[in-house]
Formats: C-alpha cells, sequence, structure tokens
C-alpha cells in the first residue's frame, strides 16, 4: 500500500511541472535555511576539534563575589592559585586543566606587525583538549618546571611568522612582546567561536607575564574539569561546590567581609545559554522566545503557503476522491494516502535541501569569514534534518487531506 501511494504521489508531481517546482522550491528553501543554522548551531554547541569531550566537561569560568549588604559585586575570572587550591585538587575528576583567557600581544616580522591571542596553560590542557600537533609536542610539567621560554603555536601563525615556509619550525626561535622562545609544537588552530581553546600561541602558565603568582581570588584564569563519563559530572559539581561554600571570605581591603561568593561550575550548554542571558533567567526566556519566534517564521509562514498549494492540488483530484469514497474507501485510508504523499514530496526537496546545505557550508569553510570553522553534515545533523522534514510533511499535509476528507461524494463527483 505505501508503495502505490509513492507511485500515485509519484505522477502527481509529473502532472503538473510548474506547480512541483514551486512546492519543491518553497520546501528545499526553508530546509536549507533551518539545516544551515542547525549546522551553525551545532557548531556552536557541539563537542567538536579541538574541544571534543564536551559532553563530560564542567566548565569554571566565572566567580562573582558579594559584600554582606548585597550593594557590592566583583564579577570576573579567577587565579591561578585559587583553582589550583579549589578546583585542581577534586578528587572526583579524572582530569582538571587550569588556564587562561586570551590575551592580546604582537609580533614582528621585519616591518609587519602580527596581531596574536595568546593564553597561558599547565600541561593538562593538552590532555583535556584533543589538538592535532602539526609538528613537535606540547610542553610538559618538566619544561613547566624548569622554567622553560617555550611556545606551541598554530599552523596559521607559523604560516605568518615564517612567510608561508613548508620547512618545520620545531626549535626555531620567535620574538614575542621582545621575549625569545623556543617553538616546541604547532597545531592545527581551533576556531574563534571555541573560547576555551581558540589562540594563535600558547605558553606555559610560568611565562613572567602570566602573573600566575596572584593570591588573590580573582584573576584572569579558568578551569576545565572533566569526568570519565557524563554521568560524574553531578558528583563533580557537587564537590566542587561543597568546596566554594567552606571558603571564608576575609576581603576586607574590598569591603567584602563576611559576604558570600559564588563559582559557577556547568556544562557547556548551560554556560553558553548563561553566557548569552549574563545569568539572567528573564533573559535565557527572552532567547527561548526569540528563536521560538524564528522558527515560526522559518516554518509556519511556508507550511502556510504550502497549505495552500496542497489545497489547490488536492482539489484537482476531487472526482478521484469521490469514486474512492464512492467505492467504500475510509476517510482514515484517504486522509494517509495524502500525508503520505506530501511526506514524500517534502523529502524530496529535503534532499534537495541536504545538497544545497552541503554547497553552502563548504563555501563558508572556504570563505575564511569563520577561521578554522569546521561546519558539516554530521549524523546528528542529518537526523535532525529527517525530523525537520517528517514535522514539515506533516504539518503542511495534515490541513489539506483533512479538507478532503469532508468533501461529499456527490459534490467530489462534479468536481
Amino acid at each position: 500500500m505505501l508503495t502505490n501511494y509513492i507511485k500515485i504521489a509519484w505522477k502527481v508531481l509529473l502532472r503538473h511541472p510548474f506547480y512541483t517546482f514551486i512546492t519543491l522550491f518553497g520546501i528545499s528553501l526553508t530546509l536549507t535555511v533551518l539545516i544551515v543554522l542547525t549546522s551553525l548551531m551545532d557548531h556552536l554547541i557541539g563537542s567538536h576539534y579541538p574541544e571534543t569531550n564536551r559532553f563530560r566537561t564542567l566548565y569554571v569560568e566565572r566567580m562573582a563575589l558579594t559584600n554582606k549588604e548585597k550593594t557590592m559585586i566583583n564579577s570576573g575570572s579567577m587565579s591561578f592559585k585559587f583553582l589550583t587550591d579549589y578546583a585542581k585538587t577534586l578528587k572526583t575528576p579524572e582530569r582538571v586543566t587550569i588556564f587562561s583567557g586570551d590575551h592580546k600581544s604582537n609580533a614582528y616580522v621585519g616591518a609587519q606587525k602580527i596581531e596574536l591571542n595568546s593564553r597561558f596553560t599547565d600541561a593538562e590542557y593538552w590532555r583535556v583538549l584533543n589538538f592535532e600537533f602539526i609538528e613537535g609536542k606540547p610542553f610538559n610539567e618538566q619544561n613547566i618546571a624548569n622554567g622553560d621560554y617555550v611556545a606551541v603555536i598554530t599552523d596559521g601563525f607559523k604560516k605568518q611568522y615564517f612567510n608561508n615556509s613548508g620547512e618545520l619550525v620545531v626549535g626555531k626561535r620567535i620574538d614575542i612582546e621582545n621575549v625569545s622562545y623556543t617553538v616546541i609544537g604547532v597545531v592545527k588552530g581551533s576556531p574563534i567561536t571555541r573560547m576555551f581553546s581558540y589562540s594563535d600561541v600558547f605558553f606555559p602558565y610560568t611565562n613572567p607575564k602570566s602573573n600566575y603568582r596572584s593570591m588573590e581570588y580573582g584573576g584572569s584564569y579558568m578551569a576545565m574539569v572533566q569526568a570519565k563519563k557524563e554521568a560524574d559530572l553531578p558528583a563533580i559539581n557537587e564537590e566542587f561546590q561543597a568546596r566554594i561554600k567552606r571558603i571564608p571570605i576575609t576581603n576586607i581591603e574590598a569591603g567584602f567581609k563576611d559576604g558570600s561568593l559564588e563559582v559557577r561550575s556547568e556544562p557547556f550548554v548551560q554556560y553558553f545559554l548563561n553566557v548569552l542571558s549574563e545569568g539572567d533567567p528573564a533573559r535565557v526566556a527572552t532567547f527561548y522566545a526569540i528563536v521560538g519566534f524564528i522558527l515560526f517564521m522559518l516554518i509556519g509562514l511556508p507550511v502556510l503557503n504550502l497549505v495552500n498549494l496542497n489545497v489547490s492540488r488536492i482539489l484537482e483530484r476531487a472526482s478521484e476522491i469521490g469514486i474512492r469514497k464512492a467505492f467504500g474507501a475510509p476517510i482514515r485510508t484517504l486522509l494517509w494516502q495524502f500525508i503520505i504523499e506530501n511526506i514524500f514530496i517534502t523529502f524530496i526537496g529535503g534532499a534537495i535541501a541536504l545538497m544545497l546545505t552541503y554547497a553552502l557550508i563548504y563555501g563558508i569553510n572556504a570563505s575564511g569569514w569563520i577561521a578554522y570553522a569546521d561546519l558539516s553534515i554530521n549524523a546528528n545533523i542529518f537526523i535532525i534534518s529527517l525530523l525537520i522534514c517528517l514535522v514539515f510533511g506533516l504539518l503542511s499535509g495534515l490541513i489539506p487531506a483533512l479538507r478532503m476528507s469532508k468533501l461529499n461524494i456527490a459534490d467530489a463527483l462534479k468536481a
């Protein structure tokens, strides 16, 4: 029966090529936009190079110190010592890495100035993140203990500094901010949208400019706490938060004595939403409302247009419907026939949309608009695309099918 419905749908498509073109154009354009947006969202919050373990990682990025009267708040990243005392010593995680946010620095090649993003990290950083080393290796605990002036650079910085030379550069010297470093490794760069791994050059945290010796609570460092498996995250978070609650607030000079300290430790998606909303639940609700409105504009309006086209297409087949009803075809059978036909047409549009999406994301990746962009159509996006096609087909096919089912036999035969 299903095969017969698909054959009928195919013949209907061939009957009116112009209507078919309009229908498939509307479906494929709408689905292309939705799939591209899905790919972009996956690029932002999915587990991708080099942050491939996001699903089992807690992000400790921000602390907020509030005074007793709740009239003052000091919010920002933490010091290296603070994270060493309260995050690095956790018992439950598999690994914990401490690293700085992005710092701006400059390098010079002759008269050319190269503006860089630099980051200070510990040795564990290279185990938590899965960077691809094109040359050399990461700095290790021994390099840090020795205070070695070494650096890991990206392939992009290598091309700039060494004038696109294809030669190996491990062991060569680079000068950044009037300090000379030995290149110990070269990695494939990370997209700018991955804020915990994006940088041009990585230094050991013992770099003289890292300010890792600060004794204050606040600083420029953050941490990633990696679990053995995702199910361990709640226990890790509980252990960490229990330690935070025991911290005495003694920063009298800043006016925070007997105040409260909050340190967020959260999975990446929650962290991402908090960044967008700045921790305000009302802004999270607004964000979801905006997403809902955009989805309505992208799905709802095209569905309404497609419904009108489908109604016209179905009414052209009124005589066929009348004959089938006259011979005892139940309404349920007719409903399923037209819904399946519409889903079939939608999946054809979906196949076209996937091809268009592939071309678009290939263009985006190759354009350089997003450095190291790696948008893709992976298994998750493909499954979501199939679900979008199914929902789109059901929504745009149900109303015309219901209208068709109410046709009187006599009126249908006269059409």
